[in-house]
């Protein structure tokens, strides 16, 4: 079970569990498999574990009732008293006013997503990894701390209403952040894929933190204002996964969102960014690879939310869809942002006085209606001037929408997979280029490296 419960066992525990209800609607929402964590810092592993479990989650209907009781005991026992809990607990609960039946039978995509050099990513290997990392550090008198994990496992969704969904996934993230001994500069490098092989080296990782650690010190003091700016993709990505967590049709609906037209009415037809950007997600894609059904067992197909700068969906769950009287379309698929050829090197050379972004860090909503955001620069920002990175400067909070930023477009490069999880783990998968974007605000200087 280390890496997740078959297909075949995650049907038999899912029947067990079904047969055990007597509700007028049961799910199972079943996880399993491993997750392996090493953390190093100061050029050596300060902690490594493994854990593996297998969870489910049963929910159970009275009439228009409901409660969730989550368990890992399967023996007979464990089963009788999770399904017992959630029925007797689901007669307490309120009555839900948006409560949908429940899925019948589903179609689902094939995802391949496991990947053997993921799976054989064990403390041994990842050790090993880490070692050439803290070795290059110590050989440039820096200091290295980062995170590697890798996670593998299955998903299984069971209902009384017959339906039944699989799919197994591995997936890992390796980041890095070098400080210089006098505490003054700071890199960072990151990486994520299901695919271990496909990942950035860990030498090549380490060769990066350690080039912008030492390129970040001594940084210069700029004004505040809005900048021309190099947003690496690991930048683009900690902001294009704000746009698409706005695009939910409801709040676009109640008139609550950036999505939503003045006087009523959704902006969907309209033009909403430049043409030149296309965002969509789909789990079979190579470099996304997510789950092909969301938390209810809807099939999750490709989606394309905005189309040459034109929005063409929003997400629909299973309720307003039907009170709209449209189809659902469903979060999940991981995230694309369609881009060129040009190397993030062309892209600089384009730039006559502006800034190269690293990534962004503790970024919080300010304004939904506006998409307005703010956070700050981290581990490496530089001035551009002529087409050449010159020196560091000293890192900005800024307050900036992505849908602004995706305005002032500029140029834009040549997509790839980036690790954009604020916690330096693996996240949702996401795949963006880096962009040339202009008049980027930046509101005060941080005092942050």
């Amino acid at each position: 079970m280390a890496e997740g419960l078959t297909r075949a066992q995650a049907r038999d525990l899912c029947e067990r569990i079904l047969a055990r209800s007597t509700a007028d609607g049961c799910q199972v929402n079943l996880t399993s498999g491993a997750d392996g964590n090493t953390r190093f810092a100061a050029n050596q592993i300060s902690t490594s574990g493994d854990t593996s479990n297998a969870v489910a989650t049963v929910s159970s209907r009275v009439g228009r009732r409901q409660a969730s009781v989550t368990t890992n005991l399967f023996d007979d026992d464990g089963v009788a008293r999770v399904v017992a809990a959630s029925e007797r607990l689901a007669g307490l609960a309120p009555e839900d006013p948006e409560q949908m039946p429940l899925l019948g039978p589903q179609t689902y995509r094939e995802v391949p997503a496991t990947f053997a050099a993921t799976e054989r990513l064990d403390a041994a290997v990842r050790a090993d990894a880490v070692r050439i990392v803290a070795d290059a550090c110590e050989t440039a008198g820096v200091v290295g701390a980062g995170f590697l994990q890798r996670v593998a496992g299955a998903s299984a969704i069971a209902n009384s209403a017959g339906l039944f969904a699989y799919h197994r996934s591995a997936e890992a993230a390796f980041t890095l952040t070098v400080r210089t001994p006098d505490g003054q500069g700071s890199g960072w490098a990151g990486t994520a894929h299901n695919d271990w092989d496909r990942m950035t080296r860990p030498a090549s990782l380490a060769e990066r933190a350690i080039t912008k650690a030492r390129g970040s010190r001594e940084p210069a003091a700029l004004e505040p204002g809005r900048y021309t700016v190099v947003l690496e993709p690991t930048a683009v990505g900690n902001l294009i996964g704000l746009l698409r967590f706005a695009m939910n049709a409801r709040a676009a609906d109640e008139g609550r969102s950036f999505f939503a037209k003045r006087g009523g009415g959704t902006k969907l037809g309209d033009q909403v960014v430049d043409e030149r950007i296309t965002l969509l997600s789909d789990p079979a894609d190579g470099d996304l690879l997510e789950s092909p059904f969301n938390g209810e067992g809807l099939p999750v197909p490709r989606t394309v939310w905005i189309e040459n700068g034109v929005l063409k969906n929003l997400a629909y769950d299973r309720y307003w869809a039907d009170k709209q009287g449209v189809q659902p379309v469903p979060f999940g698929g991981g995230l694309r942002l369609q881009g060129g050829t040009a190397s993030q090197d062309e892209l600089i050379a384009q730039v006559s006085r502006g800034l190269l972004v690293t990534r962004l860090w503790y970024i919080r909503a300010v304004d939904q209606r506006s998409l307005l955001f703010t956070g700050l620069t981290r581990d490496g920002l530089f001035l551009i001037e002529d087409g050449r990175v010159t020196r560091a400067v000293r890192n900005f909070r800024f307050n900036e929408s992505p849908v602004i930023a995706l305005n002032n477009l500029e140029a834009i490069g040549r997509p790839v997979r980036v690790a954009a999880a604020e916690s330096g783990g693996v996240g949702g998968s996401v795949v963006v280029p880096p962009l040339l974007v202009r008049e980027f605000t930046f509101t005060s200087i941080s005092e942050a490296v």
